[in-house]
C-alpha cells in the first residue's frame, strides 16, 4: 500500500487530503526445497542399435567413466532393455530407458525422445506437421513416460509457429552437440534460446535441455563428429531414482550446460543466487534475461545474484559463460502477483 497527501486551498482555508493506492507486488514463484544433491545426466545418445558406432555397453561405461550420474540411451526407434546392461549400474550410475522416437512430416523430420518409457513406441504419422508432433508427445504420455523434443532447426524441420500449438510438453532441447541442428539459427530463423523465449513469454511453461546427442565413440573427437560429453544437465532431485529425476526435469528442477558447472542455485521471493563451481583460473559472466528475451542484470560476480524488487519480468532465467566460451543455462523461474 502506498500513500500520498495533498493540500487543497479554499480562500484563507486550507484541507488536507489523505489518499492509499493499492500497488502491486510481485515475486518468484519459489520451488520446493530438494537440498543440495545434484545428478549429472545425458538424455540423448545413440548405440550401433540405429546410427551410433558404438555398442549400448561401451556407450554406457564411457558415460559412467567419465563422471555423469546417468543415462537415457535413445536410438531412433529401437528400445534397449537397460536390464540387459545391468552389470553396470550401482549406486553411482543409472540407466534409464528411453528411445528418439522419429518420424517425418512431408520434408520434416521429427525426432521426439522419450525417458523412463517400458519399452518400444512405434512412431506415428498424421495429417499436418503440428499433428505429427502432437501425437508422438501422446504416444509417450500414453505410457507415462516423459517428452522432450529435439533439435527444431535440424534440416529447418519446425519452429515456433508449430511448438506453441504442442500440448502435454515441458522439455525442449536448447542445445544439440550435434554440428548439424544449427542451435544459433540462420536466415532469418531464429535460434533455440530464441524460440524458447518466444514460448515462455507467449505463456507456454518449457524447460530447456542441453544434450550431446552423441553417435561417434570411436576415432577422432572432432567439431564435426557427433562425439560425447558436450552437452549435459544436472537435475536436483532426492535421489538417483528415474522417477525422482523425471519429477525434477519436468518440474524444472535442474541446468543445462555445455561445461559450466554449478554448485547451487537459491531462489527466494526476491532474489535468486547462482553460485558457480570454480575451475583453474576461469572467469564467469551471467546475464539474467526476462520476458522477450530483455537483459535485464549481468555480473562477473559469485555467487552470480538477481534482485526482483517487486517488478513483474514474467520469468527470470539465466546464462553464465565461462571465459572458454563453455555455458550453463538455468531454467526459467516464474514471477506471480502477491
Amino acid at each position: 500500500m502506498r500513500c500520498f497527501s495533498r493540500k487543497l486551498a479554499f480562500g484563507l482555508a486550507s484541507l488536507a487530503l489523505t489518499a492509499c493506492v493499492e500497488q502491486a507486488v510481485y515475486e518468484f514463484e519459489v520451488p520446493e526445497d530438494l537440498g543440495d544433491r545434484w545428478f549429472k545426466g545425458n538424455t540423448h545418445a545413440h548405440t550401433t542399435a540405429s546410427d551410433g558406432d558404438s555398442s549400448p555397453e561401451y556407450v554406457a561405461q564411457w558415460y559412467k567413466d567419465h563422471g555423469y550420474d546417468f543415462l537415457v540411451l535413445t536410438d531412433h526407434n529401437v528400445f534397449t532393455d537397460p536390464a540387459a546392461l545391468g552389470h553396470l549400474v550401482d549406486s553411482t550410475f543409472l540407466l534409464i530407458p528411453g528411445e528418439e522416437v522419429t518420424t517425418s512430416f512431408e520434408d520434416a523430420s521429427i525426432h521426439v525422445n522419450g525417458l523412463n518409457i517400458p519399452g518400444l513406441i512405434e512412431a506415428r504419422r498424421a495429417e499436418t506437421l503440428v499433428a505429427t508432433i502432437q501425437t508422438n508427445v501422446d504416444a509417450i504420455r500414453d505410457v507415462e513416460g516423459v517428452p522432450h523434443i529435439n533439435h527444431p532447426n535440424f534440416r529447418w524441420s519446425f519452429g515456433v509457429e508449430e511448438l506453441r500449438q504442442i500440448e502435454r510438453d515441458k522439455l525442449l532441447e536448447i542445445w544439440n552437440g550435434h554440428p548439424t541442428v544449427h542451435n544459433e539459427g540462420g536466415g532469418g530463423v531464429p535460434g533455440l534460446e530464441e524460440i524458447w523465449d518466444i514460448l515462455l513469454t507467449e505463456g507456454k511453461i518449457l524447460y530447456g535441455i542441453a544434450v550431446d546427442d552423441a553417435h561417434h565413440f570411436q576415432g577422432e573427437f572432432a567439431p564435426h563428429r557427433v562425439n560425447p560429453g558436450r552437452g549435459w544437465v544436472a537435475v536436483n532431485a532426492r535421489s538417483l531414482d528415474a522417477l525422482e529425476l523425471m519429477a525434477s526435469l519436468e518440474a524444472g528442477r535442474f541446468y543445462a550446460s555445455t561445461g559450466v558447472a554449478l554448485l547451487g542455485i537459491v531462489i527466494t521471493a526476491d532474489r535468486i543466487e547462482i553460485h558457480i563451481t570454480d575451475v583453474g583460473d576461469f572467469r564467469f559472466s551471467t546475464v539474467f534475461s526476462g520476458a522477450s528475451g530483455v537483459i535485464l542484470a549481468e555480473t562477473d560476480g559469485n555467487p552470480a545474484t538477481f534482485h526482483l524488487r517487486g517488478r513483474d519480468v514474467g520469468y527470470i532465467r539465466a546464462k553464465v559463460t565461462d571465459s572458454g566460451g563453455r555455458v550453463a543455462w538455468t531454467q526459467p523461474v516464474f514471477v506471480t502477483r502477491r
